[in-house]
């Protein structure tokens, strides 16, 4: 034999013996058993705070004087159409939670209320979306109108 290995016989005794059964404790069912060897999360919330981490984000782009004037003449288009609840798509930033920055995001629907006190602008499906984060309005009664091309 090799020296490293060395023959025992410390377990003939009990070798062929039969595999004991506990009359007090239920046998555990094969799935629970299974899950015992199943891998976990040591350090919870990591993987959270990777893919926080591998999120992009954009910064927030400043309006310049001239976009600003065409943002509040649609604003005030708006306004007098608000009775006929117009369709738009409004871009708008929404900041990111945990980080500097945040992503440009676009909503259509219809305009039912344009709240100067609370500053947001609030579509038929209940969205609240900020006045001071719109960076665009589009749509279709722009166009028509010849103001915008």
């Amino acid at each position: 034999m090799d020296g490293n290995l060395k023959e025992t016989h410390r377990y003939d005794d009990i070798i062929d013996l039969p595999h004991h059964v506990s009359d007090r404790h239920p046998r555990m069912p094969t799935i629970d058993r299974a899950a015992q060897f199943a891998p976990f999360a040591a350090l919870s919330g990591f993987g959270d705070t990777i893919e926080e981490t591998a999120c992009v984000t954009e910064e927030r782009i400043e309006l310049d004087d001239s976009q600003k004037e065409a943002l509040d003449l649609k604003f005030r288009m708006l306004r007098e159409l608000l009775p006929q609840r117009p369709q738009v798509s409004i871009v708008y930033f929404v900041p990111d939670e945990r980080k500097s920055g945040g992503a440009y995001t676009t909503i259509t629907g219809r305009i039912i209320k344009i709240d100067d006190f609370s500053r947001v602008v609030v579509m038929d499906d209940g969205a609240e979306i900020p006045i001071d984060d719109i960076f665009g309005i589009e749509g279709e009664l722009f166009t028509s109108m010849g103001a915008f091309e």
